[in-house]
């Protein structure tokens, strides 16, 4: 029997624990001097499926990419309404829980969920999330789209080691279970 992929949240948040500003901008994130990429291309090399949800999907499309950045991998974008696939996305309106489960129970890489929001909220709520690799930004935003949405949710990690790229400091946990 093959051992049960892991879902991994893989993201940058500033000190104050903001993914972005109010408006959707991470014009602060690249202000910040990292080192090469700050380790991104390490862990791209250890997935080969991709879950966001509706809204961060959005974000990237309206980005003006010259092609979509995930089109080496397996890529799943949860949303509420009925949308046709495309040659690099398949949208799914079906119970998280079963879906990841079922995700995880395949052969294959790393699972990587991209963004936060409500997506991030539900794979908590329901301990989906096997690592979390946080890198934290020297930047204090005020306000803005947070890391982690208030709740009743409580997750207990141990430390899997950190990283420092330049000014980012990279943390690494992973469910305790």
């Amino acid at each position: 029997m093959s051992e049960k992929r892991n879902l991994i949240l893989f993201i940058a948040t500033s000190l104050d624990g903001y993914i972005a500003t109010e408006d959707d901008s991470l014009e602060w994130l690249f202000k910040v001097e990292g080192e090469g990429d700050n380790g991104y291309s390490e862990f791209y090399e250890t997935i080969d499926t991709v879950i966001m949800g509706k809204r961060t999907y959005d974000w990237v499309m309206e980005q003006g990419l010259k092609e979509f950045p995930y089109k080496d991998k397996k890529c799943f974008v949860f949303s509420r309404s009925q949308i046709r696939d495309t040659n690099e996305v398949t949208f799914i309106n079906a119970d998280v829980t079963k879906f990841v489960n079922e995700l995880k129970a395949q052969e294959g890489k790393n699972i990587w969920i991209v963004g936060g929001g409500e997506l991030l909220h539900s794979f908590i709520e329901e301990k989906l999330i096997d690592e979390f690799i946080i890198t934290v930004a020297p930047t204090i935003i005020g306000k803005g789209i947070p890391l982690f949405k208030g709740g009743d949710s409580q997750l207990e990690l141990s430390l899997k080691g950190t990283r420092i790229f330049n000014q980012f400091v990279e943390l690494h946990y992973g469910l305790k279970k």
